[in-house]
């Protein structure tokens, strides 16, 4: 929840170390994917197509600041990649066994996720 009331809510009065920047970013990564999930839930609540297209626009903008901070991440703190690596490692496991090829990357997502009933729906 923002903490607009305050305006020094994100001043700190010091240089982090990297170890308290890494918490940090944690915090940021957590913001932007709350923006992600409710500029998405906004996009289909609505059926214009200015909104829809412009909520895309900037949810998808807050995704590509998670890997940027992601990759800052793994810049500070070398480990920090192990662990994407492994996890990365795990579902490709996940994905050979169910069959599904994907050339050691990740198979892209469809273009259009399946149609989801939107606000107000009562199909």
């Amino acid at each position: 929840m923002p903490s607009f009331p305050n305006p020094f809510a994100g001043n700190v009065d010091r240089k982090m170390t990297n170890t308290e920047l890494m918490q940090a970013l944690r915090i940021d990564i957590a913001g932007e994917l709350e923006a992600i999930f409710l500029y998405d839930a906004h996009y289909q609540a609505t059926d214009d197509p200015a909104a829809k297209a412009v909520l895309a626009d900037i949810r998808d903008e807050e995704k590509a600041h998670m890997g940027e901070l992601i990759t800052l991440m793994r810049h500070l703190d070398p480990m920090e990649t192990e662990f994407f690596l492994e996890g990365e490692g795990e579902v490709q496991e996940k994905l050979a066994e169910l069959g599904i090829k994907t050339d050691g990357e990740i198979a892209p997502a469809p273009a259009e996720p399946a149609p989801a009933p939107t606000v107000g729906d009562l199909s």
